[in-house]
């Protein structure tokens, strides 16, 4: 099973067919709709514009399919939700298409631009549905026959695990999860469930299990009693980037919180850790990477500035480089404008402070105005952090911080950012009490995220750089 490999299908068919659509498209207008106008039959041509669309218009609408997830979890696609969103992208599409490209077409009737509108929606929708339709039915099908599966846990090892197991080892039609295992919680373990299924541990080696045996569903099988063991194992799950479902209890089924989506498939919760909708997570990318390159390419000047500044003013490096926790739990480099003297923890971590010596007179104003972060943007572009997120730290701190919070461990599902709701309302942390202070806003900026408050933190960081409030 090749990811990459299925979503280049999807990308390639979805450019083709919109580059045959424009095609097609052009023909008709030039074959039926302007024959009408004139009253007689003109040359089929290539003009410039026509050329220029089948170039842009096919990554449009492929950017467009991106936005709205079509390449995300490409083995587990319900084709009756891409109908539904195929139809409501393609209108959405086909009306900025018209009104920008076609509406000031010379036309004999109000009919005609009523036949262009919906001769480009159905071109555009057939061309690129069906194909997609196809790969996803093929896909469906091998997963079905066990020619695609996908790796899967069960956290769990008593009654509840083994019915779990007995679920899917039994399907008539399966949805692709191969067992591999299960993780021990202390708990009186299931005699069959040894039999028929290997220990691969405990729940708290949860995250090496996952990783060496490249697991991709995990299956929460834990009582609902013991609502303290839950908590951790979530805590350990949202980190692992996998897919995560849950036993659900009958208060569960009454309130109505297990929502169907398989008809075949065993009942269970899909715990998602999705905080945006699909399309403004892709949006979010998009102009992440956008800003930072234009923000980078016009603050060149100033980075030469500051560049000269600091190798004139200090020893050093210019910039500086240290090891930071990102999205998952995962390390990343960040880069930003040195701003300290060389050697600054040469006793080890130690968080800056307002009167802190450590820091070079030039260090000062940089921190002041927040110019000593704009190679953070280069993060940006590399995709460990984003314009908006909770601020990353050091693994240090952050073991700190889960003995009095583990709760902190919630903001590391989400991109890390260059500025933060918690720095914005708090500023600078000087200890780990203060860390945790500020913990309360970016867990309020996870439990709201959309692209407004992205937007509205960025207007507020932006005032905090030029009022220089920044420390």
């Amino acid at each position: 099973m090749n990811k990459k490999i299925q979503i280049s299908k999807y990308l390639i068919f979805d450019f083709i067919g919109s580059f045959i659509a424009w095609l097609w498209f052009h023909h008709y207008r030039k074959g039926v709709i302007e024959p009408q106008l004139f009253g007689y039959s003109i040359d089929f041509e290539f003009d410039t514009n026509v050329l220029l669309g089948l170039v842009v218009l096919p990554f449009l609408w492929v950017s467009l399919f991106f936005i709205a997830g079509f390449y995300r979890d490409v083995y587990r696609r319900s084709r009756l939700k891409e109908l539904g969103l195929s139809i409501a992208i393609t209108i959405m599409g086909g009306v900025v298409i018209f009104f920008l490209l076609l509406l000031d077409d010379y036309v004999a009737s109000y009919k005609s631009y009523y036949q262009l509108f919906f001769t480009l929606l159905i071109l555009q929708f057939c061309l690129t549905y069906f194909p997609r339709l196809i790969i996803t039915s093929i896909s469906t099908h091998r997963i079905r026959t066990r020619r695609i599966t996908f790796p899967t846990l069960i956290v769990g090892d008593g009654d509840n695990a083994y019915s779990v197991y007995k679920e899917f080892r039994d399907e008539k039609i399966t949805q692709g999860n191969q067992v591999v295992g299960f993780l021990a919680i202390e708990n009186k373990i299931n005699p069959q469930l040894v039999d028929e299924l290997p220990c691969l541990g405990k729940y708290s080696n949860l995250r090496e299990v996952v990783h060496s045996h490249n697991i991709e569903e995990v299956v929460l099988a834990i009582d609902e009693k013991d609502s303290k063991l839950l908590s951790k194992v979530v805590n350990e799950v949202l980190l692992l980037n996998t897919t995560v479902k849950a036993i659900p209890s009958m208060y569960d089924f009454l309130t109505g919180r297990v929502k169907m989506s398989q008809i075949f498939g065993a009942p269970l919760i899909h715990i998602s850790f999705d905080l945006m909708p699909v399309w403004q997570q892709k949006l979010k990318q998009f102009i992440d990477v956008t800003v930072a390159i234009i923000a980078l390419v016009l603050l060149s000047p100033v980075i030469l500035v500051i560049a000269v500044a600091i190798k004139a003013t200090s020893k050093g490096p210019i910039l500086f480089a240290q090891e930071r926790v990102g999205q998952f739990g995962k390390p990343f480099h960040i880069y930003k404008f040195r701003s300290m003297y060389i050697d600054a923890e040469a006793n080890g971590p130690a968080l800056s402070t307002k009167n802190d010596r450590r820091i070079t007179p030039l260090g000062r104003f940089l921190r002041k105005t927040r110019f000593d972060e704009i190679p953070n943007f280069w993060n940006v572009i590399k995709g460990d952090m984003s314009l908006v997120g909770p601020r990353p730290e050091r693994q240090f701190y952050i073991d700190q911080i889960v003995v009095k919070a583990p709760h902190y461990i919630h903001l590391q599902k989400v991109k890390p950012g260059i500025t933060s709701w918690g720095q914005v309302k708090y500023g600078y942390a000087e200890n780990v009490d203060e860390m945790i202070e500020r913990l309360k806003y970016d867990l309020l900026y996870i439990e709201n995220m959309s692209l407004y408050v992205d937007f509205k933190i960025m207007i507020y960081t932006l005032i905090t750089v030029f009022k220089g409030r920044g420390v």
